[in-house]
């Protein structure tokens, strides 16, 4: 096939300018998403949430530019491939990172799970040290306990957020991560000391409240403010060595969830979105740590849960 001039008589170099704007336009928004403003419609952070799906419009757009016969347009589009490559790509290449000293599994369980006991065996069957739970509800602690406990001896429970262990947990105590005029009876925040063979540890399990995408934008001030709660908590901790496990409601290229990604590593390394269980096109769901390495972030089967349940490998450094 010859790009020659076309009927009209313009030059592949000619054709597909407005293509080629869009391709601008995207290796912009991905490199410089930070720059897009979070005032109003936080309309930043609903960019960064779905950052890595911006990357679809450069196979969409080089169909059209092959379509045009645009030269220019193909040219651009090596912009925003490039920059997707840049940000992302090691995600893509990321895979099991090898040995670690203890694994760590993180799952919202959903508050409407018609069956915990299936649950949590699907969740001990990994052999994870620590197993962080959210939304429990009563009627499910129950089962989930007695499921858990021949495995997992030790346990931190607070509100609708615990903590499975089979290091003793000591020094339990609540965190207070609720945004301001919600009630006391919301408890989504513990933290315990493991004391593991590697040292103590202090572990933390979190539950940002829950973000909505509306007419009048992203909304997600409540969880920012929790945010910068469980990210001051974080600042005060004494002990070196931190895990965070925990439903964020955001993910680790979201603005909102700096206070707390700036403080830990965010083992943004792998995708392994997490939610939702259907058909997953985000990871809300963390390991995260201080002090300490993930090796490697890694989704586990669908539960009764519209989560999937995500299992971290963990070196805790000296």
């Amino acid at each position: 096939m010859r790009w020659g001039a076309g009927a009209t008589g313009r030059s592949p170099w000619a054709r597909g300018r407005i293509l080629a704007a869009l391709a601008a336009l995207t290796a912009g928004l991905l490199a410089f998403h930070a720059a897009v403003p979070n005032t109003v419609g936080r309309f930043g952070s609903l960019l960064e949430t779905f950052l890595p799906w911006l990357g679809l419009t450069v196979p969409l757009l080089l169909v059209l530019a092959l379509l045009r016969r645009s030269a220019i347009a193909l040219v651009a589009l090596l912009l925003p491939a490039a920059v997707w490559g840049s940000l992302f790509g090691g995600r893509v290449a990321a895979g099991d990172g090898g040995a670690h000293d203890i694994m760590a599994v993180q799952h919202n369980v959903s508050d409407v799970n018609a069956d915990p006991a299936g649950t949590a065996r699907a969740l001990t069957g990994s052999g994870p040290d620590l197993i962080a739970l959210e939304e429990l509800t009563p009627s499910a602690l129950p089962v989930y306990e007695k499921a858990l406990a021949p495995q997992y001896p030790y346990r931190a429970v607070r509100g609708t957020v615990g903590l499975w262990s089979k290091h003793p947990l000591t020094d339990v105590r609540t965190v207070d991560i609720r945004p301001e005029g919600v009630g006391k009876d919301w408890n989504r925040g513990v933290r315990a000391r493991a004391r593991t063979p590697w040292g103590d540890v202090a572990v933390y399990v979190a539950h940002l409240p829950s973000v909505r995408v509306q007419w009048r934008g992203f909304s997600s001030g409540r969880r920012d403010e929790s945010a910068g709660l469980l990210g001051a908590t974080l600042d005060a901790e004494k002990l070196d060595r931190v895990i965070l496990l925990g439903d964020l409601n955001g993910t680790v290229d979201d603005r909102g969830l700096d206070p707390v990604t700036t403080r830990l590593d965010s083992a943004g390394r792998d995708f392994a979105f997490s939610w939702p269980a259907a058909f997953p096109v985000s990871r809300i769901d963390h390991v995260m740590t201080r002090s300490a390495t993930v090796t490697h972030v890694r989704t586990l089967p669908a539960t009764g849960s519209d989560h999937l349940p995500v299992a971290a490998g963990l070196t805790l450094n000296p």
